[in-house]
């Protein structure tokens, strides 16, 4: 698995990279001072795991992953435990504190998965088992495509809808559906993209659309509905083979 080592401290990421080199699993391909130096590796090397420090000059950690259009695996290093609510709910691998402790550090790889995802140049297109990295206020997650239902456009923004969460991002619908797996991922109208795996009942609709209900319950106790344009419908049904 390829991994970054990102931290202000040189002395820290070489206390990690020694540490590393006795997990065969693990690739150490780059290290980064700050957060503007880690986005530019993370874009060229496109590594499966980051070994993130949270306190940095200019931009922490938290700040960096919400840079990021598709966020790897992470595991928190920091020298502060003030931050570990937060790292846990963006659903991070781990969150070590520094001094670190080696065993500590082999629990932490031992939680990763046991293949990586794959040759990094063929990962422009977002699959349904990655990550992505969503901030709304002070609320942060890390959340598998495969668990978003629905992408709904408002204005500029784009509500992420999942579990019993619809935080609202600054990004274009238009420029999401670039990123997301054709075969998964429907534009189903104007406004909205859909998971098609979540799809659990079609239904006619006026003027030729269709009605999607999805395989989730508002808090009315009703599916959540999705029209599919009449524009839209005939590439629906080839999809879904109807």
């Amino acid at each position: 698995m390829k991994a970054l080592i990102i931290d202000d401290e040189r002395l820290a990421r070489k206390e990690l990279a020694t540490l590393l080199e006795k997990h065969d699993n693990i690739e150490i391909i780059g290290e980064a001072a700050n957060a503007e130096e880690a986005e530019a590796l993370i874009a060229e090397k496109k590594p499966d795991l980051l070994f993130l420090d949270i306190n940095m000059p200019g931009q922490n950690g938290f700040e960096l992953l919400q840079q990021l259009d598709q966020a790897p695996h992470v595991i928190f290093v920091t020298a502060y435990d003030e931050h570990a609510l937060e790292a846990f709910r963006v659903n991070a691998l781990d969150y070590l504190m520094k001094p670190i402790d080696p065993v500590r550090l082999e629990e932490a790889i031992n939680k990763l998965p046991s293949a990586t995802k794959g040759d990094p140049s063929h990962r422009e297109v977002l699959r349904e088992s990655d990550q992505i990295f969503l901030k709304d206020g002070e609320k942060c997650w890390f959340v598998a495509l495969k668990n978003v239902r629905y992408f709904e456009s408002e204005g500029n923004y784009v509500r992420v809808r999942f579990e019993d969460q619809k935080p609202l991002v600054l990004r274009s619908l238009n420029k999401l559906e670039e990123k997301l797996d054709p075969l998964v991922f429907f534009r189903a109208n104007r406004k909205h993209i859909i998971n098609l795996r979540w799809v659990d009942k079609i239904e006619p609709w006026f003027s030729g659309g269709l009605m999607v209900k999805l395989k989730h319950q508002d808090k009315n106790g009703e599916p959540e509905t999705v029209e599919v344009s009449r524009r839209q419908a005939a590439r629906f049904k080839d999809l879904l083979s109807l």
